[in-house]
């Protein structure tokens, strides 16, 4: 019997990427993002949820994407990321989100050696809906090699939005 999993669909630079669902914790509109001195290009900066304070990233700047002006359909989704044996409130901001679907775990594939867009060790494999094909983050993998400040330190840093 297959077992499936539940990712969240989401669009960037017209290609579908999943997220696992266990790691969302919730789906926002684009909003204004206070900048962090020093930050790394993919750190867009912070914002506040309701009290508490997450790190931005452009998931298009840390796959080598080009970046993109935000329209309406851009959205930043609140994760639970695996950083240092602990899971770190982390914002992805991403073209687009499509859907919560269900992907047969068995029918993921390894992703294939022969490059691409993306970088390919970040992701975990290549799941299939229909005819469309998702490539599944690798969450820990995808930010392993990078400092995000935690919340509480960064927002005694960040300068105040007017």
């Amino acid at each position: 019997m297959a077992e499936f999993s539940q990712y969240l669909t989401l669009g960037l630079a017209n290609e579908t990427f999943g997220i696992s669902i266990r790691n969302v914790r919730e789906i926002l509109d684009m909003r204004t993002i206070s900048r962090l001195p020093h930050a790394p290009d993919f750190l867009l900066g912070m914002i506040d949820v309701r009290g508490s304070g997450y790190p931005i990233v452009d998931l298009r700047i840390k796959l080598g994407l080009p970046s993109v002006t935000a329209t309406e359909a851009t959205r930043i989704i609140i994760l639970d990321v695996p950083m240092n044996d602990r899971l770190i409130g982390v914002g992805f901001v991403a073209d687009c989100v499509f859907e919560v679907t269900d992907i047969d775990d068995e029918a993921i594939e390894p992703i294939p050696d022969v490059g691409g867009k993306w970088q390919s060790d970040y992701a975990t494999g290549i799941g299939r809906k229909g005819e469309k094909f998702i490539v599944i983050f690798d969450l820990a993998k995808l930010m392993a090699r990078d400092e995000i400040p935690e919340a509480r330190d960064a927002l005694m840093d960040a300068p105040r939005a007017a």
